[in-house]
């Protein structure tokens, strides 16, 4: 008996023991497990939830992470100013209070001209108590000012936009007529009106145009990000005809062609843009109006009425005034003996009168249809040495040289434009690197 029950005893012990020796080990393993789940808790999941560390972020980071409650906006009014509507209507359709609206347009005032907006975007930022903190208006894609609530007050300033600026070859070929293939390769009317300028005086592009012609342009064209803004200047010029090539190459704000003459002649080719020619150049016309075969020593160029007439060269004003049958009618005096003639004008260009000086393509009138005209249109009279002569067909001089102190660097730069028309690529450049820009 008393070995049975020292047996017994000896069992209790040892069962007590392992007891507590599972029960220590349950302890720690639980220990360890919530320790482990705190330490992933501190290192994945709390930096995630967080906001970030003020030591790894810039003071302007700072401030805008965690701005002063006074200062975070609490009402957000957006809106736009209609084309024909005015900045302060657009305002105050938005609720904006008469007393911001008159703030926002003292503080502005030294950088838009109210009377003369077309249009824009706003965007109006007012803490709790209604007070203005920011404004911001748009009135273009790169035209953008703003309105600041600072330590000592409010202040505007124009945003700096960035620009992206690249070197681009436009190829196309005409079909019907130059803006319309300028449409065809997904291009404005700017860029061939633009284009037609550089060659205004070798090329009538509302007359000389056929089918087939081809031309080139090598621009520069302006991005906001992925957003067209506008074209830059053009650098080089090409227009075929046949086996005929016109080239202008940029160069000191002027065009050249390959042998470095100017393509700026004494003469333009036309003075307007017309739509037709309605009569030419003829010694024996029937005359409209009058009746029998008359002479007619000019040309005449059917367009819409106010349509813009240009002085085809530089000049003095002869006379503006009534020239009978001719109705309004403007004579100039140019070099080398020559005159010339613009009559039926509805109305005179600003400061046309006798003896006033004007400059080639400045406007001396628009177009009309006075004294005796079946509608409207520009009759264009070329005379020299008193003297009719057919403008259509005259030989005027050529364009001025280049100097000889400029021709190596005007070759070297031609070289290079000359490899991007003939060559197939690149047809786009950063010009950011204007290292890489001819």
């Amino acid at each position: 008996m008393a070995l049975e029950f020292r047996r017994w005893i000896r069992w209790r012990f040892a069962s007590e023991e392992g007891g507590k020796r599972r029960r220590r080990w349950v302890i720690l393993c639980s220990a360890l497990l919530a320790g482990l789940s705190g330490l992933i808790y501190l290192l994945v999941v709390s930096p995630l939830s967080l906001p970030p560390s003020p030591e790894g972020m810039s003071t302007e980071e700072q401030e805008r992470e965690t701005p002063p409650p006074q200062d975070r906006p609490h009402r957000i009014m957006e809106g736009r100013v209609k084309e024909k509507s005015s900045f302060f209507k657009a305002l105050a359709e938005q609720k904006i209070s008469p007393v911001w609206i008159e703030l926002i347009v003292s503080t502005l005032r030294p950088y838009v001209d109210f009377k003369r907006i077309k249009g824009g975007s706003f965007r109006f930022a007012a803490d709790a108590q209604g007070d203005l903190l920011s404004f911001v208006y748009e009135a273009g894609p790169t035209e953008v000012y703003e309105v600041e609530k600072g330590p000592e007050g409010y202040s505007a300033r124009r945003r700096d936009i960035p620009l992206d600026r690249f070197l681009v070859k436009v190829v196309g070929q005409i079909r019907s007529s130059l803006f319309e293939a300028m449409d065809e390769v997904g291009e404005e009317d700017r860029l061939g009106l633009a284009f037609a300028e550089v060659l205004a005086w070798e090329i009538d592009f509302y007359k000389d145009v056929k089918e087939g012609d081809r031309f080139k342009i090598v621009v520069e064209k302006i991005y906001k990000g992925d957003q067209f803004i506008r074209y830059g200047p053009i650098h080089a010029v090409e227009y075929q005809r046949g086996q005929k090539v016109i080239r202008g190459i940029a160069y000191q704000d002027d065009y050249y062609n390959d042998q470095g003459i100017s393509l700026r002649k004494a003469f333009l080719k036309a003075p307007l843009r017309f739509n037709r020619i309605s009569s030419k150049f003829s010694r024996s016309r029937k005359h409209p109006i009058l009746g029998g075969v008359l002479p007619h020593f000019g040309v005449d160029y059917a367009a819409p009425p106010g349509t813009p007439v240009w002085a085809v060269a530089d000049g003095t004003v002869v006379s503006s005034g009534w020239g009978g049958g001719f109705g309004k009618q403007v004579i100039l005096r140019h070099m080398n003996g020559y005159k010339t003639y613009y009559g039926h004008l509805s109305s005179y260009g600003p400061g046309i009168k006798k003896g006033a000086h004007v400059k080639q393509k400045q406007i001396i009138g628009y177009v009309g249809s006075t004294g005796l005209s079946t509608g409207p249109h520009l009759d264009y009279r070329l005379a020299k040495d008193g003297g009719f002569r057919n403008p259509l067909k005259e030989m005027f001089p050529v364009g001025v040289p280049i100097q000889k102190t400029e021709m190596q660097a005007y070759q070297r730069r031609r070289e290079d434009l000359i490899v991007w028309l003939e060559g197939d690529t690149p047809f786009k450049r950063d010009m950011n690197d204007r290292g890489d820009v001819p």
